[in-house]
């Protein structure tokens, strides 16, 4: 079986996928995830988690992710091919939750939500 994802971020939701498809027979799992690892969080609107809770930042190599989520094989985009894609659209972006280079200085205090403002904040028009 191989199982495709976007990402993983936390690891358990592919952990319980993994498992469902090992209890329903399948003898091999081999997962492929169409962006590099998160090891950094997003400040900037993609819902990733505290650096404490990213899988890729807990465990290091990919070879310790396949353990912990239980499959055969993993591989992820590299951030070099997401480049490469992205460069084809003619426009830039955000790489910093897979290499922790943002475009802007990161506030000593970090939290997920930082650079949104509460909707009680906001002016209206």
């Amino acid at each position: 079986m191989v199982l495709i994802d976007d990402s993983i971020v936390r690891g358990t939701t592919s952990a319980r996928i993994v498992k469902l498809l090992r209890d329903a027979g399948a003898k091999e799992v081999h997962m492929r995830i169409s962006s590099p690892p998160f090891r950094h969080p997003c400040f900037f609107g993609t819902d990733v988690d505290s650096q404490e809770n990213l899988i890729a930042c807990r465990l290091h190599s990919i070879a310790e992710i396949a353990q912990e989520i239980s499959v055969d094989s993993l591989a992820y985009l590299s951030v070099e091919a997401a480049h490469q894609l992205a460069g084809q659209s003619n426009c830039s972006y955000c790489d910093g939750c897979f290499t922790g280079r943002y475009p802007i200085p990161i506030p000593a205090q970090q939290g997920k939500n930082q650079f949104e403002q509460p909707v009680s904040r906001r002016k209206s028009k």
